[in-house]
């Protein structure tokens, strides 16, 4: 029987995860789980790149532990754990970092794209941030990386760094392969729907959250954007809104774009709008109530990241271990 592979993924605790996080990437980590030794992170280290409110990041931390549970994550099948918590992540990048050249930071697209939002605070943190998730890729050996498109970059920079380490060392890193994320649909701001649906959007009505309750999601699917053609059909060239409200109705209910089109058929937008809504909603609701229910029992929560944090560092600590024999690191 075929060993199963490493596989390693992380989600930041920053803003709410939208509907475009559940179907994109936590599905995913749902489906990944029953095929490979996943090693699931929640990224606070690298959060801070960009200021937080303390108390609503622990917050956050915790929330997102019972979401992801909520969602499906299973930890008895991975290993769910924060970032912060397992301290190899912080010792290996600051090695890893000798080989990472100042250039390759410098043109990373998203330190470019951060240090235009956030001018008043450029920070190393910032700059460092793909070294950092190297080191998570690293610690764990694994071999498959689940990424989107705007993420291949940093893949990128985590096998460059890994080959030039076991170039000089000897093989030490498994050098780690991206797997491009399928999702069901690209789901897109309804109100921009030209634009990817962000968590982190300006306008967070364009967005559908996952801590949204029923009426917001409503009365946010209720303002999308659409045309004036007064016609349900799918044709993103032409159509992006409806064809966006399509695809998300589509996802959230199982039907297929043509039996969509049908049952829509001779109706209007505002009819649409509250069938997409409704789908939404009555497929958030259930996640929702699990993740109130996780989050009233604190000391479960505390005991799952816990578990989670001493079996991440084992496995990070014997790669720790090796890289600092290589290196000359003395060890009494």
């Amino acid at each position: 029987m075929e060993e199963r592979k490493n596989l390693y993924s992380a989600i930041q605790p920053t803003n709410n995860l939208t509907i475009g996080n559940y179907l994109g990437a936590v599905q995913n980590w749902v489906r990944l789980q029953n095929d490979y030794n996943c090693y699931f992170a929640i990224a606070n280290m690298h959060a801070i790149t960009v200021r937080q409110n303390p108390a609503e990041l622990r917050q956050r931390t915790l929330s997102l532990a019972a979401l992801l549970i909520a969602c499906g994550i299973n930890p008895e099948k991975c290993v769910l754990y924060v970032q912060s918590n397992v301290h190899e992540h912080a010792e290996l990048c600051w090695v890893l970092n000798t080989f990472t050249y100042v250039g390759e930071m410098e043109r990373m697209t998203q330190f470019k794209d951060k240090s235009l939002k956030h001018a008043d605070n450029i920070n190393m943190g910032l700059m460092d941030y793909p070294v950092l998730m190297a080191a998570d890729i690293l610690l764990f050996q694994s071999a498959v990386v689940p990424i989107g498109k705007d993420q291949t970059q940093h893949l990128e920079i985590a096998r460059d760094i890994a080959q030039r380490f076991n170039n000089a060392y000897s093989p030490t890193f498994t050098v780690p392969e991206g797997v491009y994320v399928k999702t069901a649909a690209k789901i897109c701001d309804l109100l921009n729907p030209d634009k990817k649906m962000s968590k982190s959007a300006e306008n967070a009505n364009g967005s559908i959250f996952l801590s949204d309750d029923r009426d917001t999601i409503i009365r946010k699917f209720k303002r999308a954007v659409t045309d004036s053609e007064a016609q349900v059909k799918y044709d993103p060239e032409n159509k992006p809104g409806v064809s966006n409200l399509l695809s998300i109705y589509s996802v959230f209910t199982g039907k297929s774009i043509a039996d969509a089109e049908n049952e829509f058929a001779g109706k209007g937008y505002g009819d649409f709008k509250l069938a997409v809504g409704e789908a939404v909603a009555d497929r958030i609701a259930p996640i929702q109530s699990e993740q109130a229910r996780l989050l009233a029992d604190k000391g479960y929560l505390d005991g799952i990241l816990k578990e989670g944090a001493k079996n991440a560092s084992f496995a990070a600590g014997r790669t720790l271990s090796k890289v600092y024999k290589k290196v000359g690191f003395y060890q009494s």
